[in-house]
């Protein structure tokens, strides 16, 4: 399905207080651009990854356990030449048991304790036959390299030691996937628990 990128960005004035009686007006403004060109994310295996069940003796007791980390084939497909930015959004936002602000959650037991995290990073990127890197952002106007995949900022690709966005057209890239389990001793064990950690990749355009 093809995309288009409205962009809304909301002013507010107000004008100076004459003789200590307020203004009677506000004023709003909306402005954007439509990009002709759209894009397609995918990953490979439908964006899934399935690790069955894992038995509570398996999980150290009073730290995280590391799962078995996987990859998927993140792909990129272009209408056109596209400057653009993967913006990830964590749909179990505030259920990460690690402290880093660039983890993702896998949610929460039925009392609120939370069942672990999810990193996520990329690396052997190619676009349009030139081998790339990952740039991150968190305000679009200064980029520096990152392999790391976080809800705080935007991702863009970038040719090797040129620190800022490129456009392409057709991408891959290898997504890699390492889950962890909360320490056993946070967690309600007495019967099955089911985890599921949830990320949304969305196509910025630039």
């Amino acid at each position: 399905m093809k995309t288009i990128l409205i962009r809304l960005v909301a002013c507010v004035c107000l004008s100076h207080v004459l003789q200590a009686q307020a203004a009677s007006t506000v004023e709003l403004n909306v402005s954007g651009r439509i990009t002709p060109s759209a894009c397609a994310p995918s990953l490979s295996d439908g964006g899934v990854y399935d690790l069955g069940k894992i038995a509570a003796k398996d999980l150290n007791s009073d730290r995280p356990t590391l799962l078995p980390a996987t990859s998927l084939q993140l792909a990129i497909t272009c209408e056109a030449m596209t400057l653009l930015a993967l913006e990830p959004r964590d749909n179990r936002l505030g259920s990460s048991y690690n402290d880093s602000p660039n983890s993702f959650g896998l949610g929460l037991t039925g009392n609120n304790a939370k069942l672990g995290f999810l990193l996520l990073t990329l690396d052997t990127v190619l676009a349009d036959g030139v081998e790339m890197i990952p740039i991150g952002s968190t305000a679009s106007s200064s980029w520096s390299p990152t392999s790391i995949l976080s809800h705080h900022f935007l991702t863009a690709f970038a040719p090797k030691d040129v620190f800022a966005p490129a456009p392409v057209q057709q991408l891959t890239a290898q997504l890699h996937v390492a889950p962890a389990l909360a320490p056993a001793n946070t967690l309600p064990l007495s019967e099955e628990v089911p985890f599921e950690g949830s990320v949304t990749l969305t196509i910025k355009y630039l």
